[in-house]
């Protein structure tokens, strides 16, 4: 007798984007604390290197085109959009042993996501990590920046260590059996 096949085994892929949709959630949610607590500018010391503050960038990252005059905000999400599609078909049609990759993927998909919905429904993007030494300040930055930040650093360490370079992944599967 055949036993039904679980939506989990038969959509291995469900998985990496149930992930992606808890940072794009956990990125919301974090916004949507700042911005209840905080007017635009306000910061909060936590300690010597860290503090909240609310910040909105209406560019890409560090501030990159935020003066530009508006036309940035429709550049950066059409980006977005088409970049999140092409993770999206990618992930869907990864083999089951790249998790590490498959992990990288839906990290970068859930900030894309994150920082797409501030851009398309505000304007610009809510940021409110703020890390400093000194007088000196890292830019701001939230959830979904630190998921895209991970996840581009889980794709440059899979390439480097994970895939051998000339080998599919079946042709890898096959030497180990």
């Amino acid at each position: 007798m055949l036993k039904p096949k679980t939506p989990l085994k038969t959509l291995p892929w469900l998985k990496w984007f149930a992930l992606a949709a808890t940072i794009l959630l956990l990125d919301q949610l974090t916004k949507l604390w700042i911005m209840a607590e905080f007017s635009l500018g306000q910061s909060l010391y936590v300690n010597g290197i860290f503090n909240l503050v609310r910040a909105h960038n209406e560019g890409a990252a560090f501030s990159f085109l935020s003066d530009a005059g508006g036309w940035q905000r429709w550049l950066f999400s059409i980006i977005s959009i088409v970049v999140s599609l092409i993770i999206a078909v990618w992930l869907t049609r990864l083999p089951r042993q790249r998790v590490l990759e498959a992990l990288a993927l839906s990290l970068i998909l859930g900030g894309a996501l994150g920082n797409l919905y501030d851009r398309l429904t505000l304007g610009y993007v809510v940021d409110f990590l703020d890390f400093h030494w000194a007088n000196w300040h890292f830019a701001a930055f939230n959830v979904a920046d630190m998921a895209i930040s991970v996840g581009a650093i889980l794709i440059i360490i899979d390439g480097l260590f994970f895939q051998q370079s000339g080998d599919s992944d079946t042709t890898v599967s096959a030497k180990k059996k």
